[in-house]
């Protein structure tokens, strides 16, 4: 009876409370624009309740009410969780992206450094999903699940996620980065891999005063070779400016003939006709690299501010965000989402993101309590900490992940759960015949 007397946020004695106060969530639905009353399953409430669902692994409604103590009406908590606009899930992300970002240091100088890159989540296979989100192409109608790609902006210095721009599958993250400049100030280093390193992405950026760093772009053209010509088959089209060392140039590339398809005609012809870039090349020398050359386009001009091995060390920063991605997908299971709805699916994949950066908090304030670094605090000792703690508890000793550099393992799997065929018709059809197609693969 007190539950139904009292709101349900205020039963909720957990740490992750500290962190997102209900005051905060209050005002990131005002400043949404989201109007409630006063109710059980109130925003705050709602908020907590889908945050310790993913904290346990996008546990099932029917477990909250182990989790929380409380009796959850199912239906009850879905419409609550529908109330609430994209916005409210938006702004939620930007203070715990605040949270978990304060008080970082700089990785270099006073230059703050984000990574960007795209990752995707299957989605349930339902009317609603199918009109957003695609299912790959290699698969028959009916036969797959629909996919939701993820393009976020992540801080190197901290592992927060400052903004996931969701959208189709087969939407190329180029036609949607410039969503994610507006998070960027002047004097920032974004990095990434090739899929950003163009022409036009490189112009946007210096429009903007923020400094790219990116691996070149499958189809463009470098030559190291000084005096060389520009043009003709098989040749570079930018013009050589000057050599900075044996793999390090500044060249002048050549705005492109072709537009983007994402880009008006008007916006494509503002461009400048030539930009100055600097072209870095350098080789991988340990074992079980798959690429062994790289080589990088950046607007870093100054040799003498940033050298080459600098230029290096920043692009290897790049691959914290495959680790991120990983600690998503396979640790908090994001790999697989529920909802129902793709506008549910939005607001799953947002509630992920604000999850991870209350983690990255717990890592943060872990690494300054047992001086080391941020890589050596296990995530996953983290998150059972954050998913258990009570209001004023005090932070645990974590784990410790062991120092293993250059450790490289093959990307191949040992144990086979099940080995099942793949589903080449609709289940609908498969039924009709279950003798003909079921069993297992001897």
């Amino acid at each position: 009876m007190a539950h139904s007397i009292t709101t349900l946020a205020a039963s909720f004695k957990r740490h992750y409370v500290q962190l997102l106060p209900p005051q905060v969530i209050d005002d990131a639905c005002r400043q949404a624009g989201h109007r409630w009353r006063k109710r059980r399953f109130d925003p705050a409430a709602t908020i907590y309740l889908f945050l310790l669902q993913i904290l346990h692994g996008n546990t099932a409604i029917l477990h909250l009410r182990h989790l929380s103590g409380a009796a959850i009406n199912a239906a009850a908590y879905c419409k609550a969780r529908m109330r609430l606009s994209l916005g409210v899930f938006e702004a939620l992300l930007d203070c715990s992206a605040a949270v978990a970002s304060a008080g970082c240091e700089p990785l270099l100088r006073s230059m703050r450094i984000f990574l960007v890159d795209a990752t995707s989540s299957l989605a349930p296979d339902t009317p609603s999903i199918r009109k957003l989100f695609e299912q790959p192409a290699n698969l028959k109608p009916g036969c797959g699940y629909p996919m939701a790609k993820v393009l976020a902006l992540l801080d190197a210095a901290s592992g927060a996620i400052l903004r996931g721009l969701i959208c189709s599958l087969y939407v190329h993250e180029a036609s949607n980065v410039w969503g994610l400049h507006p998070r960027l100030r002047p004097g920032d280093l974004l990095v990434g891999d090739r899929a950003f390193g163009t022409y036009v992405h490189l112009v946007l950026l210096q429009m903007r005063g923020v400094f790219g760093l990116f691996r070149v772009y499958q189809n463009q053209k470098v030559d190291f070779r000084a005096g060389r010509r520009p043009g003709g088959k098989g040749r570079p089209t930018s013009r050589f400016v000057r050599k900075l060392g044996k793999w390090d140039q500044l060249v002048q590339w050549v705005k492109p003939q072709q537009r983007p398809k994402w880009m008006s005609r008007k916006q494509f012809d503002a461009l400048p006709a030539m930009m100055l870039v600097r072209e870095v090349r350098y080789r991988l020398e340990a074992r079980g690299q798959r690429t062994r050359l790289v080589t990088i386009v950046t607007t870093l001009l100054d040799p003498a501010l940033y050298p080459a091995e600098t230029i290096a060390h920043l692009y290897g920063l790049r691959w914290q965000i495959e680790t991120h991605f990983g600690q998503l997908k396979t640790t908090m299971k994001m790999s697989r989402l529920k909802c129902q709805t793709a506008i549910g699916v939005k607001k799953e994949l947002l509630m992920y993101f604000i999850v991870y950066n209350l983690i990255c908090r717990v890592i943060r304030d872990a690494a300054r309590q047992q001086e080391a670094e941020l890589r050596r605090i296990s995530f996953i000792d983290a998150l059972r900490w954050l998913a258990s703690a009570r209001i004023g508890q005090t932070l645990a000793v974590l784990a410790l992940i062991p120092l293993r550099p250059d450790r490289h393992e093959p990307r191949v799997i040992k144990y086979l759960k099940y080995r099942y065929r793949t589903m080449t018709k609709p289940r609908a059809i498969l039924k009709k015949r279950p003798y003909r197609y079921g069993g297992k693969i001897k």
